[in-house]
């Protein structure tokens, strides 16, 4: 039974007896067939074909008689009852008395057999048959025809979905620069070529960065950034003459890579690039910016093999780092003996180990007495951390504090001191409840906001008296930033914790900041220290440094003390501590006895009689 939809496809009756065309449609109407065109000639037929044009589907079939005038069947059949694009046109041919029907069959193409030859004295069921399979047939070829189109259709748009993915990942949408991927790729071909050859042509990378654009970002928001950035891009491949392979490595970075090219031609490219830019204004309403890069320059030609592209890459963005450090909008070359690129690699190889020693425990801490230089009494320890390496090395701050600075980990590290030093007043015995200790902290411990809740908790869950804690600070910290450690400074002094100034006389405004730093000792900075018994100068600075910070209510420290001599020099002038290798290095275990006998260490008359004051 042949679905509603298709009993709806138009009927064309090509007759022109009038008993014929009337039994047709009152037969078809019968079995469901209401949709009928009329034709009385073959041009007609054609005609009415026409306005199907656009909708082949709707056209069911044609019953045509083989006496229509002015139509010739077999050429109707031919145009009508072949498969063109998915849509045919079956034919029913009503034959007349004298008309053969092999005059038809016999044109019959291989394997097309889209027409049926009807009798007049036909019978209805044999007519509702025909009728019902070739249209029938026909839906199924159309919905095959479609079925194949809409494969075509999706296999030709996931070739343009494949096209434009790979082009995606081999570059950056945004400005159609290629990828620090595609970049590595064109390196490493040069590499593999080089390789393969008894000489190598020298190729360069310009590492290019935009100076201050994460500010025009913030200035003028993403959107006129990247508008910038295209411009800009257009800007040097003018310049360039579209010479080389240009990358997007990240946001406001690109590599130029310029193959069989030397050092001298690259550097005269990046020139041309730099006074491009200083050329060029980048227009914003009426506000004109003008735009600088900084360019490092990374050769294969270099003394060291390079066995992957991201060797040359990582030189270019050092040498760009170079550039930057020294004020941007410049060139430079990557020198692997010079000292900052040195210092950077330093910085890499310490980062993991300082992370590896906080999360695993490999920090200790080392405690050097101070001691009060007219009764011989531990005044209180200074606390120094140190670092063991796995193969059981003692590795001293000098080592590792610097690159932890540089590379933001030394916030992690002064905290970790802090609550190790306050844990280990509280694993103390009763009888040692006196001890205190000086804890050293890095240069920029006090701008970290999280380090006066640190202290408040510890000191809350340990009970540990807050005057038992010394805080050291050095003199260039304070200074740098004077106003927000200051307020610091007095938030914990405020807890009843206490504060010395470090390395005090080694800046340049000393006394200055001393009138009004919050701090209760001063340690003189050992340089004045070391020669103190043989050079006058370093007796008057000694002397005039305690004699100001005693009148202010300060106490005076003094670092680097390593003879009887110094210890004698030290007490005339009137310094109140001592502290140096002679009253001990610094250790893990705190000194048993909390009073050192200063008098067994000197015979105190024939020292200071033969001890010259200046």
């Amino acid at each position: 039974m042949l679905h509603k939809a298709l009993k709806e496809k138009t009927i064309i009756i090509a007759e022109t007896n009038e008993s014929s065309v009337a039994r047709l449609t009152t037969e078809l109407q019968d079995k469901g067939f209401f949709n009928f065109e009329f034709a009385v000639n073959g041009g007609e037929i054609f005609k009415i074909a026409r306005k199907y044009y656009e909708t082949p589907e709707k056209l069911g079939l044609i019953i045509v008689s083989n006496e229509l005038p002015g139509c010739q069947v077999n050429d109707l059949r031919v145009s009508f009852s072949h498969v063109d694009g998915g849509i045919f046109i079956p034919l029913i041919i009503l034959i007349s008395d004298g008309f053969a029907e092999t005059d038809v069959c016999e044109h019959r193409e291989d394997g097309q057999n889209f027409f049926h030859c009807l009798k007049q004295n036909y019978s209805s069921l044999e007519l509702l048959m025909a009728v019902k399979f070739f249209i029938g047939l026909q839906n199924e070829k159309y919905l095959y025809y479609k079925q194949q189109e809409r494969l075509l259709t999706e296999l030709s748009e996931r070739k343009i979905l494949d096209q434009k993915l790979k082009y995606l990942v081999e570059h950056d949408e945004l400005t159609g620069l290629v990828n620090r991927s595609t970049l590595e790729q064109r390196i490493q071909f040069t590499l593999s070529r080089n390789s393969s050859r008894h000489f190598s042509l020298d190729s360069v990378l310009l590492f290019i960065d935009l100076d201050r654009f994460s500010l025009f970002n913030e200035l003028e928001g993403f959107d006129v950034g990247d508008r910038l950035l295209t411009e800009v891009i257009s800007l040097i491949r003018n310049t360039m003459n579209n010479v080389g392979v240009f990358a997007r490595i990240d946001s406001d970075k690109f590599g130029l890579y310029l193959d069989n090219c030397t050092i001298v031609q690259a550097e005269i490219w990046s020139k041309k690039i730099l006074t491009a830019l200083d050329n060029f204004r980048f227009l914003i309403g009426a506000i004109a910016y003008n735009i600088t890069a900084s360019i490092g320059m990374s050769s294969l030609n270099s003394s060291k093999t390079m066995l992957h592209p991201r060797e040359l890459i990582t030189q270019a963005h050092q040498a760009c780092c170079m550039a930057k450090t020294y004020g941007g909008n410049k060139v430079w070359k990557y020198d692997s003996e010079n000292s900052v690129v040195r210092e950077r690699h330093r910085d890499i190889y310490w980062v993991p180990i300082i992370r590896d020693a906080l999360i695993n425990d490999r920090f200790f801490l080392v405690f050097q007495p101070i001691v009060n230089l007219n009764n011989g009494d531990i005044s209180h320890y200074e606390v120094l951390i140190r670092l063991r390496s796995l193969d059981g090395k003692v590795i001293g701050p000098a080592e590792f504090i610097p690159a932890a600075e540089r590379m933001g980990l030394i916030h992690g590290i002064d905290l970790w001191v802090v609550e190790n030093a306050i844990d280990c007043l509280a694993a103390l015995p009763n009888s040692s409840s006196h001890i205190s200790l000086s804890i050293n902290l890095s240069s920029i411990a006090f701008q970290d906001m999280s380090l006066l809740p640190t202290i408040k908790q510890k000191l809350v869950m340990t009970g540990i008296r807050a005057e038992r804690l010394t805080f050291e600070i050095t003199e260039t910290a304070a200074v740098e930033n004077y106003n927000q450690t200051r307020s610091m400074i007095n938030h914990i002094r405020a807890l009843g914790c206490h504060f010395a100034l470090d390395d005090f006389g080694a800046g340049f405004c000393s006394f200055n900041y001393l009138k009004t730093f919050p701090v209760d000792y001063v340690k003189i900075d050992g340089q004045f220290i070391s020669n103190l018994v043989i050079d006058e100068t370093d007796q008057m600075l000694v002397r005039s440094m305690h004699q100001i910070a005693n009148k202010m209510g300060k106490k005076t420290i003094a670092e680097f003390v390593e003879n009887a001599e110094t210890i004698s020099l030290l007490r005339k002038i009137g310094v109140n501590y001592g502290q140096g290798y002679i009253f001990g290095k610094p250790s893990e275990q705190l000194l048993k006895n909390n009073v050192f006998q200063i008098d067994e260490i000197m015979d105190v008359r024939k020292i200071e009689s033969r001890i010259k004051v200046f």
